[in-house]
């Protein structure tokens, strides 16, 4: 049973295998270069592209159980986190970073996820960045009042999503030569290298700078299959100067796609992508015939 046949998750009524968009556009055709959109952004129109990847088989594992999970004030897993909930009667907790937050009106982020039902627990930043410690979790558990609730760590990313994210590989078998997916925490390109056959590779373009991801992958990877997995790589240079850094270039890049191929284009992450695959198309990283799919992962917050 896949996590989307579990009890409650099949009313919800996912759109599996995500369609794939190939599109026409001279950046890439004039070096030889098919570029195809994996359009996971339609999967559901709440729970969006790997999100409900990700979710799904810890919505599964939950069995009805209250969620809490954790995030930052713009954070996109905690949003999709709460429509779960509303969606499925379940309670959810968000813990948000930063406790200076919570005196201070709720932005339309975190106003959405209050809409749906998401009780809201605002931490302090020192407190937050010890949560993967036992001690440091049961404390910021008990201070939210979640103690006995399912924990789903930030972004969605441990084994089960990485084993969710595996299907995204599998849908593209055949469909692409390079897979490439915007990266926060590295779950869906450990999944995704995972999934896809003998002679692709995956290319992950991660949204934070540090340079951190590469044994954060391999983490997951050995948590969820046992070992290394798939042909993948990083490339760190697209991040903008990090997370949520959307400089006017990077706007106007989206702007001109979105006029170009009537795609609507996030800023935060999808952008990234595809300036990134514009730019090494452009170096020639891509050999004439090479068929490149981007996974686009979400969609513009309204």
């Amino acid at each position: 049973m896949t996590s989307q046949d579990a009890p409650g998750l099949a009313a919800l009524r996912p759109r599996l295998p995500s369609p794939v968009q190939e599109v026409a556009d001279d950046r890439f055709e004039r070096h030889g270069v098919r570029l195809l959109l994996k359009r996971d952004d339609l999967i559901h129109p709440d729970l969006v592209g790997n999100k409900w990847r990700k979710l799904a088989p810890n919505l599964a594992a939950a069995a009805g159980r209250p969620l809490v999970t954790f995030g930052g004030a713009y954070s996109n897993h905690l949003r999709a986190t709460a429509a779960a909930g509303r969606l499925l009667a379940l309670p959810t907790v968000g813990v948000v970073r930063g406790q200076e937050l919570a005196d201070r009106p709720l932005n339309p982020s975190l106003a959405r996820c209050a809409a749906d039902g998401m009780r809201l627990h605002f931490a302090d930043r020192a407190a937050y960045r010890r949560k993967s410690e036992p001690e440091a979790l049961r404390a910021i558990l008990r201070a939210a009042g979640a103690e006995d609730a399912y924990v789903v760590p930030e972004g969605g990313s441990n084994h089960l999503a990485v084993r969710g994210c595996r299907a995204l590989g599998e849908e593209l078998a055949g469909r692409a030569d390079v897979v490439a997916v915007a990266c926060g925490t590295g779950g869906t390109l450990a999944g995704l290298a995972e999934g896809l056959a003998p002679g692709q590779r995956a290319l992950g373009v991660p949204v934070l700078k540090g340079g951190f991801l590469t044994a954060e992958v391999r983490a997951l990877q050995e948590g969820a299959f046992g070992g290394p997995r798939g042909t993948w790589s990083l490339d760190d240079r697209f991040h903008c100067g990090g997370y949520a850094r959307v400089p006017p270039a990077l706007d106007a890049f989206a702007a001109d796609f979105e006029q170009r191929h009537g795609l609507p284009v996030e800023r935060v992450y999808v952008a990234k992508l595809l300036r990134a695959l514009v730019v090494l198309a452009e170096e020639g990283a891509f050999a004439r015939g090479t068929a490149v799919a981007a996974v686009v992962t979400g969609r513009p917050f309204a």
